[in-house]
Parts: structure tokens; sequence; C-alpha cells
């Protein structure tokens, strides 16, 4: 800290002796050799107290990022799972697009329209229906058959 040699050293000493005399010397060396440690305790003290916050902060700002980093992947992954069930969502949305394709004789274009102007339970009673009514139960199956011949009775009754 000081640059302090030995002469340094040696020339305070003869001062101090001249200064103080031959019987306070010992005592304000001693003195002096107490608040010269305190200060040095005190001084590792606050370096380690330093060092502490930068580490903790340096923690921080690591995990800053690694929540960066996983919100992103979150993110991510919710926009995956949103689009693999968009497509779902647009097929179950328009049931007459598949109505052709699957050779249903009581299904036109006219009607497909009709069927996409109708209540979304009235949908779903024919996307039922048409799977085979096993996504709902044992007490949804037998309902579901009726509810889709009587939404369709509408629509080929419908000028």
């Amino acid at each position: 800290m000081f640059d302090i040699g030995f002469l340094e050293l040696l020339l305070i000493g003869v001062v101090g002796l001249l200064v103080l005399g031959p019987e306070r010397l010992p005592k304000a060396a001693r003195t002096l050799g107490l608040w010269i440690g305190k200060i040095k305790r005190t001084v590792s003290g606050m370096q380690r107290e330093v060092s502490a916050q930068l580490e903790a902060e340096e923690l921080r700002q690591k995990l800053n990022e690694q929540q960066k980093k996983l919100d992103e992947s979150l993110n991510q992954a919710r926009r995956g799972v949103e689009g693999v069930a968009e497509p779902t969502r647009s097929s179950a949305a328009s049931p007459s697009s598949k109505l052709p394709a699957e050779g249903d004789p009581a299904s036109s274009p006219g009607e497909g329209e009709r069927r996409e102007g109708s209540s979304p339970l009235e949908r779903l009673d024919d996307a039922l229906a048409r799977k085979g009514g096993h996504a709902g139960g044992a007490e949804d199956a037998p309902a579901a058959p009726q509810d889709s011949a009587t939404s369709r009775a509408k629509d080929s009754s419908a000028p």
C-alpha cells in the first residue's frame, strides 16, 4: 500500500524515540500496531463484502439470462403447439370440406354453407355422427346420431 522502506521506518523510529522518549515509545508502538491491525481488518472485510456483492450481481445477471432463454423456449413451444392446433381448428370449423370426400350422399355445396351458419353444437353433433359418435362416451353416443339426423332434416327441408 504505502511504499515505505527500511530506512524510512528507521527514521520514523528515531524521531519517535526523540519526541516520545524511551518510556512512552513502546506503548505508542503497541497502540499504533493495534490501530493498523483494525484498519487492515476493516479494509479486508470491506473487500470481502464488495467481492460478494459483485458475485451476487453476476449470479443475478446469469439467472436473468437463463430466465430469458427459458421464456423464449416456452414461447417457441407455445407457438408450436398453437401452430399444430390451428390446422385442427380450421378443419373442425368447416366440416363441409370433408363431407364430399367421404361420399355422403346427403351433402351438397348449398348444405355445407348452411352448416357453417348453424350453431356450433349442431356442427359438433355432425362431426361426432361422421366419426361414429364414440368421442363422448356411452350416454352421448345414441344422442349424437339423433341430433345430426334432426339437423340434416332441417337442412334438407330449407328451400
